[in-house]
């Protein structure tokens, strides 16, 4: 089977996650792709093909007859993101010759909102109808590894040392890399393919945390409030209008660090605000933290004590610290792409991956293009050749 095939399928399934459930997977419908996928890799011949209570999918490539090379983990996210539905997803296939693309009703990938269409003019994309997202994070990374395994178990003349393949439940939320069985994932490194546009290898990502700010505040009939009410509301958003206003991510890029705001509730009584806090430089990161603290001690003391509550916890740190002392995995990606006529591009990533969790647990783990764009919407799309290339670079970069 193709890749074009194989992708088409798999975005076929519902696998959105849900950060409100605490099963893992998050959501049982993860487990039907994780199913189809166990037994996929079982029929085309992959060793210890199975999916594990937890919805994660591991598979392994034994190495060719007298290959002593070091043991290869390749890993990709079968969940797609709560943004927007995965639900009847009905992706098509067309011919851009520039300008807009009308996906459906009022839905439309503007050129000029979405300048990345321009380098795509004259290739085949798939995108949706406007309704839900693709899917392409990550489920075309997903068939782009299963399409170069079946490769290597089609030519077994093309050598390649051992190959271990692990497919996460998710990691949209978070929690990819939460019960990974790195027991039996006896890779010496892997790599995350679970990026976007064709040719980015990245290693550097933010460190990351999570902060939830609780208000405590005192309600009162309005009548009788003066000197005694004590409104959540409007403490929660003196607390939000401190946060530094031009350290959002909508006014930051490349290795600006941010402050975002992600929900707020209450009302007079008490209120909750849910923020994330992403630095690529740890002191910057812990700095920014401290702030938070800060802020919250500030209110505190105008209010009283315990007016506001913060619980801050870190999500995961910035991969680089453990991909510099083996350097040549990034180099190895380089050549693979150029070896597939793929111009290489090291960016840093402006959030994480699973990679960036297993690095710290002993595995080191960049991540590789799925030649992807505007992810976790639905202008979300994908170029055909895109998805080709990325299955040659992954043959390249396991051949011997």
């Amino acid at each position: 089977m193709d890749v074009i095939t194989r992708f088409l399928k798999y975005v076929s399934f519902d696998t959105a996650s849900d950060e409100d459930s605490e099963t893992c997977p998050s959501t049982e419908k993860q487990k039907l792709l994780g199913e189809y996928l166990a037994k996929e890799l079982k029929e085309l011949g992959l060793s210890d093909a199975r999916m594990d209570k937890d919805g994660y999918v591991y598979a392994r490539i034994p190495a060719s007859g007298g290959c002593d090379a070091a043991l290869v983990g390749l890993i990709s996210h079968m969940d797609t993101s709560p943004a927007a539905s995965g639900a009847n997803v009905s992706p098509r296939i067309i011919k851009y010759e520039g300008g807009d693309i009308e996906l459906g009703g009022d839905a439309v990938i503007k050129e000029e909102m979405y300048p990345s269409l321009t380098r795509y003019k004259g290739q085949e994309l798939i995108v949706t109808d406007g309704t839900t997202l693709l899917g392409a994070d990550d489920k075309a990374g997903v068939a782009e590894i299963v399409t170069a395994a079946e490769y290597f178990m089609t030519h077994p003349e093309v050598k390649h040392g051992e190959i271990f393949i692990g497919f996460t439940p998710d990691e949209e939320i978070g929690r990819g890399a939460d019960r990974f069985d790195l027991d039996y994932f006896k890779a010496a490194y892997a790599y995350t393919v679970d990026g976007g546009a064709l040719g980015e290898i990245e290693y550097e990502n933010f460190n990351a945390a999570a902060a939830h700010i609780r208000v405590n505040g005192f309600n009162i009939h309005p009548g009788e409030a003066k000197n005694k009410m004590k409104n959540a509301v409007l403490i929660a958003s003196e607390f939000i209008n401190m946060l530094p206003p031009a350290e959002t991510p909508a006014h930051t890029e490349g290795y600006e660090g941010f402050y975002l705001v992600s929900g707020i509730s209450g009302d007079e009584t008490s209120a909750d605000i849910d923020m994330i806090i992403r630095d690529h430089d740890m002191a910057s990161f812990t700095a920014r933290k401290a702030y938070v603290e800060r802020t919250a001690a500030y209110l505190n003391e105008k209010y009283g004590e315990n007016t506001v509550a913060a619980e801050i916890k870190d999500s995961y740190y910035n991969m680089k610290e453990k991909i510099a002392p083996v350097m040549h995995i990034i180099d190895d990606a380089v050549k693979a792409m150029k070896d597939a006529g793929v111009e290489p591009k090291i960016v840093a990533i402006r959030g994480g991956t699973d990679g960036a969790r297993l690095s710290y647990e002993g595995l080191p783990c960049p991540n590789l293009s799925t030649g992807g764009e505007n992810f976790h919407s639905i202008y979300e799309y994908i170029p055909v050749r895109s998805l080709e290339k990325m299955v040659e670079v992954i043959i390249n970069l396991c051949r011997i």
